[in-house]
């Protein structure tokens, strides 16, 4: 909601900073127990700020441009998050990047899509959506996960799930290719599809979408503060989870975990602003801003991060292996079929959220036992 009390509005400007100040301190360090809590409690405080200020930003620029806004820029900093991970990690890190992009698929993809249909379908009787506008979104997403995390697997030109320097050069151009003219097809010449939709066969008829219980649109002032405090949250919560990920690094390996199950955590962290902002967007009627939110992260997270890991393979040592294992391509298929069905109706029952949900369920259990 944009209208907030003042304590709330308070804590909210107050949040991002105060992450920033412990991130600072805890950058570089292995904090002990006491340290870990307070560098979660403020990577929280960060998330949740983050989601406020984005919903800020999106009420004053408008869909589908306010999804975008935070699809990118939570993206943009994951990658700095990977390559710093594969530079400074423990152990092998070469498929770290297949990993974590392949879990930011998954969470996407099943997790706050699922997620966000059984919320809207519970709430509303039916999940109302454009399967024109998502169902391009999909196609997109699909073409990328496949021609960057299975293609490898099936190369020959080079040992092992890896791409050669010029398989990797193509995949990365093809990748920002196919996210660019997505997001002009979202934002300029289609943008009418990917705005939130009614349902007229609704015994409560159609939405009001001028009517969605948000306050007026905040001033240009409160915009660039927002940004700019979103920015910054962002900053924050990667820069934590970076932290963090000593502790969790630890905690697989005393577990007896396979090290991927980094990467699962990392990418669940990382995206917790889409997540809240998708649910919420879900609760007011509007699950197509929570599919621009689920669909327009998997896409940027491949899209921008393939190629900006191919840059940095240049200086990594090293092999960079993106090609999925047998089990991953079959949770990859499977989710692809089951999206597929979900959208070409334009409405979803919470069935076909709980089918989601469940395919995300095995991939966490699959990740962590396969």
């Amino acid at each position: 909601m944009m209208t907030t009390t003042a304590g709330r509005l308070s804590w909210n400007l107050v949040s991002p900073p105060a992450a920033a100040i412990v991130l600072v301190f805890a950058w570089g360090t292995h904090p002990g127990t006491l340290g870990n809590i307070v560098v979660g409690v403020a990577l929280v405080a960060a998330v949740l700020a983050a989601v406020h200020h984005a919903e800020v930003v999106a009420h004053r620029v408008g869909e589908p441009f306010g999804s975008l806004l935070l699809a990118v820029a939570v993206t943009v900093i994951e990658v700095g998050l990977i390559v710093t991970l594969m530079v400074t990690g423990k152990g092998d890190t070469s498929a770290l990047a297949r990993d974590t992009v392949f879990a930011a698929v998954m969470i996407t993809v099943n997790g706050i899509a699922g997620l966000a249909i059984v919320v809207g379908a519970l709430r509303h009787h039916l999940a109302a959506f454009n399967p024109e506008g998502t169902g391009s979104a999909l196609a997109t997403v699909v073409t990328l996960a496949g021609l960057t995390l299975v293609v490898p697997s099936f190369t020959t030109s080079a040992d092992g799930p890896v791409f050669t320097g010029e398989q990797l050069a193509f995949a990365a151009v093809a990748s920002l290719a196919l996210y660019g003219m997505f997001v002009v097809t979202q934002t300029v010449r289609h943008r009418d599809f990917f705005l939130p939709v009614a349902d007229s066969s609704r015994a409560d008829g159609p939405v009001d979408l001028d009517q969605d219980g948000h306050a007026d649109p905040p001033t240009n002032r409160e915009a660039v503060l927002s940004l700019a405090l979103l920015a910054l949250a962002l900053v924050s919560v990667v820069g934590l989870a970076k932290v963090e990920s000593y502790a969790i690094e630890d905690a697989v390996a005393s577990l007896g975990l396979p090290h991927a199950v980094v990467g699962v955590v990392i990418a669940l962290l990382v995206l917790l602003p889409e997540s809240i902002a998708a649910v919420r967007a879900a609760v007011r009627d509007r699950v197509q801003t929570s599919f621009n939110l689920a669909y327009g992260s998997a896409m940027a997270s491949i899209g921008l991060t393939i190629p900006a890991i191919a840059v940095a393979s240049i200086w990594l040592d090293g092999p960079l292996a993106l090609g999925l294992d047998p089990l991953q391509i079959v949770l990859l298929v499977l989710s692809v079929i089951v999206s597929v069905l979900t959208v070409v109706p334009g409405r979803a029952k919470p069935l076909a959220g709980g089918v989601h949900l469940v395919l995300f369920a095995a991939f966490l259990f699959l990740a962590a036992a396969p």
